[in-house]
């Protein structure tokens, strides 16, 4: 199993703020939240644990990953209206909680300063891909 990988993890501050405003929600271990591409239902936030992302093309994993507490799942998804990109899967002892896509829209139009904070998160993103295809 791959490290666990800090890209995918917002600022403690950021974090907390999406935190208030999202559903805890009560998942299994080694349970599928999303698979890449069914269509965006929201943006899950990794209050603990760890939950694998993955990533297949013509049949053949691209990258397979592990990810923290702090995490966000399926942002681009939410921010693009696109489906999934990736197949998130958490992992024993992950607690979550997610904010619905409508929910998450009104946040960004409320408060002016959030696009600019998820565009960090999402340039860490950005970055990992990145670095994943310079190793393939």
């Amino acid at each position: 199993m791959p490290q666990i990988s800090s890209s995918f993890v917002a600022d403690p501050e950021l974090f907390q703020e999406l935190k208030n405003r999202a559903k805890n929600i009560s998942i299994g271990p080694n349970r599928v939240l999303f698979r890449q591409g069914d269509a965006p239902i929201g943006v899950y936030l990794l209050r603990k644990g760890t939950a694998r992302l993955s990533s297949r093309s013509n049949g053949e994993d691209i990258f397979n990953i592990k990810v923290g507490a702090g995490s966000l799942l399926g942002l681009p998804a939410v921010i693009g209206m696109k489906p999934y990109s990736l197949t998130a899967e958490v992992l024993e002892g992950a607690e979550l909680s997610m904010m619905s896509c409508e929910d998450f829209v009104t946040l960004i139009q409320m408060e002016p300063l959030m696009p600019f904070r998820l565009l960090q998160v999402l340039a860490a993103e950005v970055r990992f891909a990145r670095e994943t295809l310079a190793h393939l």
